[in-house]
């Protein structure tokens, strides 16, 4: 894949690292955090902290946090053992933190009430989530209304500078295979197979090589150098097409449970009263 796409951001739930937090300060908090699952567990517990168990279910939903996205698979004993060990110095502190009495502190009292909020408002949506998943008909409806499933296919040479840029166009021009171009001057990894980057959609691109691709017409090499934070840019269209529906799927997906979440919500808030006061 070339270096310029650009890439989402995904976010790495804490949610697990807190639900440990709360769960190791023990019974001390349980008016402001939810009960810890910690007794009698299902499974032997992976260790124990003068008696008090860190349970399996909670070491793994550590793990997985920890590993911000990695597959628990990959993980390797080193990192296993780092997580546990941090797991059990948690617990210490945090059985420090009780016998100090500083789950009655207001400003701590106030943070594990948020927290709390926070993990119970997340359970809520994931519910939501998994009882209201789009029907078929409804991502096919919203495929078919969709204006922004265009593909495009598309080759580039990548240089440092404008007037690299502007002079490899005039060579273009005159008569100079774009390919061979590519794979003579491209800083990009495309060179290789002259600036084929094969297909894909706007959102996937930087919005300035996004933006020029979609003014160009099929077999079209932009007319001026593109600036992105990669370089500049000089873009052929190859071809464009409708992106399948089975690849727009999880997106379509995304954006329609996006949609019926607002709206849940957006319901929920007529049924109670709200008084702001900032």
């Amino acid at each position: 894949m070339s270096q310029f796409f650009s890439t989402p951001w995904t976010r790495a739930s804490a949610v697990a690292a807190i639900t440990l937090v709360l769960a190791a300060c023990g019974k001390g908090q349980q008016a402001a955090a939810p009960a810890p699952a910690v007794d009698k567990p299902a499974v032997p517990a992976v260790a124990t902290v003068d008696g008090t168990p860190i349970s399996r279910q909670a070491y793994d939903d550590y793990l997985k946090a920890a590993l911000r996205g990695k597959p628990v698979s990959d993980a390797t004993v080193e990192e296993k053992n780092q997580v546990l060990d941090q797991m059990i110095n948690m617990q210490i502190l945090a059985t420090v933190a009780e016998k100090d009495g500083l789950d009655k502190d207001p400003e701590v009292a106030t943070r594990l009430t948020l927290v709390r909020t926070q993990i119970m408002a997340d359970a809520a949506a994931q519910k939501y989530v998994k009882t209201n998943e789009p029907a078929n008909s409804e991502l096919h409806a919203a495929y078919d209304a969709a204006t922004d499933k265009t593909e495009y296919h598309a080759s580039h040479i990548l240089v440092p500078t404008k007037e690299k840029a502007q002079a490899l166009i005039k060579k273009l021009k005159g008569g100079a295979k774009f390919e061979d171009v590519a794979k003579a001057e491209s800083t990009d990894n495309s060179k290789a197979t002259g600036g084929d980057l094969g297909w894909f959609t706007t959102a996937r691109m930087v919005k300035p090589f996004g933006d020029a691709v979609k003014a160009l017409k099929k077999g079209e090499i932009t007319p001026e150098p593109v600036q992105t934070q990669y370089g500049w840019h000089i873009i052929r269209l190859e071809d464009t097409r409708d992106a399948p529906f089975d690849q727009m799927k999880p997106q379509l997906a995304n954006a329609l449970m996006q949609k019926k979440f607002q709206a849940h919500i957006d319901d929920l808030r007529k049924t109670v009263k709200i008084e702001k006061n900032l």
